[in-house]
């Protein structure tokens, strides 16, 4: 993962992705949201439906990701480029590699369910024979925020 300052292009599209997550958040869902770029363009773009779907694989990378090869009409997004809100957990990840998606990008770490930090360990590398580049941290605090009020509205 690379700690690096964010490129225009890099905060325009977690920007998309955090609309998403806000979206995600007015249906009642956790606001994770996601976008999937290739050659500069949107193609799949995605908020959690996990609870209003009652489908327990409905995050945001992954309902990105299904409308990403709808549109490509294929299930490899050779190139692609994810921008995800929150660190994705480990089915996320694993659906990232079966896709071929060339980068990852996500905002806010989540050290709970984050599997991000398993990209770079012997025993990942050994079930995969996909890699792909990784950054984090971009937009991270607005990230971060919209998921504590989420959770702190929750709990009132």
């Amino acid at each position: 993962m690379t700690g690096r300052s964010a490129p225009d292009d890099d905060i325009a599209w977690m920007s998309q992705a955090l609309r998403a997550a806000r979206a995600a958040a007015k249906r009642g869902e956790v606001p994770v949201g996601a976008v999937v770029v290739l050659h500069g363009e949107a193609i799949g773009r995605g908020g959690n439906l996990a609870i209003s779907g009652t489908d327990p694989s409905a995050h945001a990378e992954i309902v990105a990701l299904r409308r990403a090869a709808r549109r490509a009409a294929n299930y490899r997004l050779t190139g692609a480029t994810l921008y995800v809100t929150l660190e994705p957990c480990l089915m996320c990840l694993g659906a990232m590699v079966h896709a071929r998606i060339g980068r990852l990008v996500f905002g806010a770490p989540d050290s709970k369910t984050g599997a991000g930090l398993l990209l770079g360990t012997p025993a990942f590398l050994k079930l995969t024979n996909h890699r792909f580049e990784v950054t984090g941290g971009v937009l991270a605090e607005q990230a971060a925020d919209l998921m504590l009020e989420f959770f702190r509205t929750r709990r009132r």
